[in-house]
């Protein structure tokens, strides 16, 4: 028994370490670009933070992508580093607040960086300082959660609900029902839609902080890509290309196709998988918030 966990006890310490010299290695490379940025563009001291936050399932990589053309524009830089997340993904643990902040401080005047944050006092005063340039994108709830159930059964085999999507629940209704009212025998660790999307609610409320929906990504691209320069700009990202220039570049950088949770990205396909069952589920435990993010005018739908 001893050996056994001893042999326990050396694997962990292995990957701790094995998990240590990846990150050490992102950050060199990180370095590295930021060399060539500044030999392109001239010091990344002048640029702010730019930083995609989103909800889950929400065209997260798609703005990325955006923020991410920024690079060949002006003193910007893709940072390279892992997601900053408010939930462990294989666990599904909140994560401490202090090692959040720790993450979000490791980002450097110019870097583009990206995760899925609550909006907590503590992350909203450190993302709207000076010297920040937030972006907060989300997408109609109600294709969030069939996206939900094709990543968490199909995709993410390291998510933390893989297993039990794919092999204790049976059918795709199923999963979509759990999708939509969570799971409460977990105890609050997985909620229904509506309590997942509320803690990220007070993004909305901050004039410093661009608000983008993923379907205008699909339907008005050129005009939410001038909002997202004119955000750059507005923080503080020094840009010298013509308007028309710049738009081209960035629309250039979007390729859905690249992001490794990409599947579809299609406007309201819910309505293909929603039955009435699922429309009752969803307008129960939602209350306003299709109303609130400016999906429907009221729960007639």
């Amino acid at each position: 028994m001893n050996k056994l966990r001893y042999s326990v006890s050396r694997v962990a310490n292995l990957i701790h370490l094995s998990s240590k010299a990846k990150f050490a290695i992102k950050l060199a490379r990180r370095q590295v670009r930021r060399a060539a940025a500044t030999l392109k563009h001239g010091f990344l001291a002048s640029a702010p933070v730019f930083f995609a936050n989103s909800f889950p399932k929400s065209g997260t990589h798609l703005l990325i992508q955006a923020l991410q053309g920024l690079a060949q524009l002006g003193p910007a830089v893709d940072s390279g580093l892992p997601a900053v997340v408010t939930f462990d993904g294989p666990t599904g643990q909140p994560r401490p607040l202090d090692t959040i902040l720790r993450d979000l401080r490791r980002f450097q005047p110019g870097d583009v960086g990206y995760g899925h944050l609550h909006a907590l006092p503590e992350i909203v005063s450190l993302l709207t300082q000076d010297g920040m340039a937030p972006f907060f994108i989300y997408r109609d709830p109600r294709d969030v959660v069939v996206s939900h159930v094709y990543y968490v059964t199909e995709m993410e085999p390291n998510h933390v609900h893989h297993y039990y999507y794919r092999d204790e629940l049976t059918s795709f209704d199923e999963r979509l029902r759990v999708s939509i009212l969570g799971r409460p025998e977990l105890g609050g660790l997985f909620p229904d839609i509506r309590r997942r999307f509320e803690p990220y609610l007070g993004w909305l409320e901050r004039p410093e902080v661009l608000i983008l929906q993923f379907e205008d990504f699909i339907t008005q691209q050129e005009q939410t890509l001038l909002r997202v320069l004119d955000h750059a700009r507005g923080r503080g990202f020094p840009i010298t290309l013509e308007e028309q220039e710049a738009l081209r570049v960035l629309k250039s950088a979007i390729d859905p196709m690249k992001s490794p949770t990409y599947r579809m990205g299609q406007v309201g396909k819910w309505r293909e998988s929603f039955t009435e069952e699922h429309k009752s589920w969803f307008k129960e435990i939602s209350g306003n918030l299709l109303v609130r993010l400016g999906y429907e005018q009221s729960d007639d739908w």
